[in-house]
Order: structure tokens, then sequence, then C-alpha cells
């Protein structure tokens, strides 16, 4: 078991989304950056699909009530077991009764932790991702203990496999055309495109908010399909991306599309930073 002796700013369980309800309204979910958060499976030797631990800017405490191996990917964090700092992206051996405390985040927005097997938590509609109104919880708490599927490890080798990654710096953000772009008039168009967005506080795992797009008003649309890195625009020019969490249909304008690398991205942007558009026309070339 993992007990959670202080949870962080908002820590969840995630995994890569929940597929195949949409058309009942439910969100896809999963973790924000999909990479980090399969990068810390890939390197325990876990499926990729096994649920992780996301961490939101502040990290949580956790204490190890039994023996297990973990690996931490994502933003940057000093991690501390039993007070002594560990590596990221590599695999790491908790001995029984220790204690991580993961503080806050150096660059980049969120971390990720995963055990050797897999946590042995709750899954509803073929995902472990939480949510509120689906999952028990949506969110982990101080006091939540959580089991693991691979409480022995005794005799299982610390992988020496070390991928470290680093939170891009870009500013682009790379995107197709949405169903409205065509829509909007070529002095739009190019609006769009030169737009520097400055991410807003309330920022959160349902959008991003980048702020008002200058001469730019699409007018409202019939609610329409929309899904994890659709770019709307309200008729007042705010310009919203939308993140795992959320909903399945609205009635902004679909004027981009992020790639699915470029969702990875922007979700380790912190408030204040700033992002462009970049629209590609295939893998590796832009418009």
């Amino acid at each position: 078991m993992v007990k959670i002796i202080t949870s962080g700013l908002y820590t969840t369980l995630q995994d890569s989304g929940r597929f195949g309800y949409r058309n009942q309204g439910i969100p896809v979910s999963g973790a924000m950056d999909l990479r980090s958060a399969f990068l810390a499976n890939k390197i325990l030797g876990n499926d990729e699909n096994e649920a992780v631990i996301e961490i939101t800017m502040l990290g949580p405490t956790l204490y190890f009530e039994e023996k297990t191996i973990i690996c931490i990917t994502g933003a940057t964090f000093k991690p501390l077991l039993n007070g002594i700092e560990i590596s990221m992206f590599k695999s790491i051996l908790i001995e029984k009764n220790s204690t991580l405390k993961m503080g806050t985040a150096l660059n980049g927005m969120r971390g990720y932790i995963a055990v050797k097997g897999g946590f042995d938590v709750e899954k509803v509609f073929v995902s472990y991702s939480q949510y509120k109104g689906i999952t028990t919880q949506f969110q982990l708490k101080k006091g939540d203990r959580l089991s693991l599927k691979q409480p022995d490890i005794d005799g299982d080798k610390i992988s020496e496999i070390n991928i470290m990654t680093k939170i891009s710096s870009e500013i682009y953000l790379d995107v197709t055309k949405g169903p409205e772009f065509d829509l909007l008039t070529l002095h739009e168009q190019q609006n769009l495109l030169r737009f520097k967005g400055t991410i807003d506080s309330q920022s959160n795992r349902m959008a991003y908010l980048l702020g008002v797009i200058p001469k730019l008003n699409p007018l409202e649309i019939i609610t329409s399909a929309v899904q994890p890195g659709t770019v709307q625009v309200t008729p007042n020019g705010n310009c919203i991306v939308l993140m795992r969490d959320a909903q399945t249909t609205g009635g902004y304008a679909r004027v981009l599309q992020l790639t699915p690398e470029s969702i990875d991205r922007l979700s380790q942007k912190r408030p204040l930073e700033k992002v462009c558009f970049r629209i590609i026309k295939d893998r590796g070339k832009t418009l």
C-alpha cells in the first residue's frame, strides 16, 4: 500500500484515457502529458496504460508501506526519498516504510509517478482516470491508500533504462485546420496565426485559456463534437484550447486542432507563458 500523507495541489490517477463513451457525454480524460506518463511505465517495464499518479505543480508526500520500484517523469522536481534527493527518469528502489516527498516543480507543470506492476485501483469504463461524477473520487486526498498490483518485488531487477527528457521551451504549437477555419476571412486567419496567447491562471485539465484574439469574431455554431486539442474561439474573440477533461460537444467555432504532441507540450506550460499556433499540412511540414 501507498498512503497519501499530503496530497499536493491537484493530484490524480490517470492512464491513456477513457475511449468509446463520448457519445454518452463522458470525457476522454487521461494524463495531460501522455508522453511523460507512458515513459514512466516504459522505464519500469509496465504496460503503458497502467495507472500513474499525475502531479500538478506542487507534489504530494507519499508513504510506502511495502517495498516497490518507482519511476518519476515529466516536469522537473527534486524528489526526496527519506530526505535524500533521488533521480527522475530511472527506476528507483523504494524500501518498506519509506517516505517520498515531491515538493514543487522547478520547470514545467505536471509530473508522473509510476510503480512497478501498476496501481491496483478503481477502473470505470475501461479506464483508471479519475473524473468527477465518473469515478468514486476525482482526485487523491490526504489519508487515501493505493494498493499495488505487484506488492512483492523481491528478485525483480532494477531497470537500467534512463531516458532523460526536458520540458520544451518551444512556444509554437503544431495544429491542423479546424472545421470552421475556412469560414474565417483571410484577415481573421492571419490574426489567428499571428496571435501570441498568454496562458491564464484559471487554465486547468478541462481547458487552457489564452486570452482575446484581436479582430477575430467568429459566429457561434450549432453544437458539434469537440475533442482534446480543439481550439475554440468565442464570438468576442476569446481563445480556448480544450484539454483532456474537456466536454464532448461545444457551440464555439472550432478553428484549429492541436496535434497529440502539442497537447502534451501545452500541458507543461505555466500561467503567463506564451504560445503561438503553427499550421502543419503533414508530419514535420509547416505552412
